[in-house]
């Protein structure tokens, strides 16, 4: 007697989202980046459609990141100081297929730098590699307004992805990317409720549904991961089971997350029975990362080259 295999059967599907526009659709990238199009939750294509691979995408900042630990550092060196030098060594030096820019000198307390000197630093990034990019912001809600509108003119026909925005803070910053041609990353603090009315607010604005990531927030390894873990995984099954309005792809940021926990930063002199420090920050950001794909990441930003790497392969096995 055969045995007939149990599959789930879904009635939802998630958006393909697509980041970057070559020369032919108006922008100047040498790639796009496509997200979502699943029909069954992580990995499991025996049972419905995954068409796209996870990206894993590399992180860079517009100023040197002193705080960062010196294994993060390290793996840079001085293309720290560079944001293009910074984004060239991602993408020729370690392949990275999608970039993510925060412009952190534009906080009030970290530099603030004016909207047109981010603007700058967004076209001088452009310039210097053909990957699509993620733009975010300084966290500061009044500055983000300000400097939004002036990046998303400077990248214009580019097709990126700014942030974050929130229920609170989304009117003029979706404005600015429906303007020139922009996506937007809409983030809620780890509550599905909360991020499905960000998301219907972004649809009722006027934002179409392709040009949406969520960012439901998430916390590192030992540090919430569990609980943020939950959250997504709560998202992914509603727009699987027909909910449109969180039916787009998930961007998480396992490398920010577990980068900031004692166990990543901690030097190998002040915690030496935990290991060498390098060793063990990776790992963190690794297992960190997994999780994260496993609870429904379509888009991971990842701050160290091994782990962005490490990460890579665990998909392309998964995937097989």
């Amino acid at each position: 007697m055969a045995l007939e295999q149990a599959l789930e059967k879904w009635t939802g599907k998630i958006t393909e989202v697509t980041i970057g526009a070559t020369r032919e659709e108006g922008g100047t990238r040498s790639a796009k980046v496509v997200a979502g199009g699943e029909s069954t939750l992580p990995f499991l294509t025996f049972e419905g459609e995954v068409p796209h691979q996870p990206v894993i995408a590399g992180e860079i900042l517009d100023r040197y990141p002193e705080e960062w630990p010196s294994p993060l550092r390290e793996a840079f060196g001085e293309d720290l100081k560079d944001p293009a030098a910074w984004a060239r060594r991602w993408v020729e030096g370690y392949g990275a297929q999608l970039l993510c820019l925060r412009l952190a000198s534009t906080a009030p307390d970290a530099g603030d730098a004016s909207p047109e000197q981010a603007a700058a630093t967004v076209r001088r990034v452009l310039e210097a590699v053909g990957a699509p990019l993620i733009i975010l912001g300084s966290e500061d809600v009044e500055k983000d307004n300000a400097i939004f509108p002036k990046v998303a003119e400077a990248a214009a026909g580019e097709r990126c992805f700014l942030g974050v925005v929130t229920k609170d803070n989304y009117k003029s910053i979706a404005a600015a990317a429906m303007l020139h041609g922009h996506g937007l990353i809409a983030q809620a603090p780890v509550d599905v409720n909360i991020q499905k009315q960000t998301n219907i607010l972004l649809l009722e604005f006027g934002v179409k549904k392709d040009s949406i990531l969520m960012d439901p927030t998430t916390g590192g390894l030992g540090y919430g991961l569990e609980y943020t873990y939950s959250v997504m995984e709560r998202l992914r099954l509603g727009a699987l089971q027909g909910e449109a309005q969180v039916a787009v792809p998930l961007i998480l940021f396992p490398g920010a997350e577990a980068w900031r926990s004692k166990e990543a930063k901690e030097s190998t002199q002040d915690s030496p029975r935990w290991g060498e420090q390098e060793t063990r920050g990776v790992l963190w950001e690794i297992l960190t990362g997994t999780n994260s794909l496993q609870a429904g990441g379509d888009i991971l930003v990842c701050r160290h080259p091994e782990a962005a790497a490490a990460l890579r392969r665990h998909v392309a096995e998964l995937l097989v």
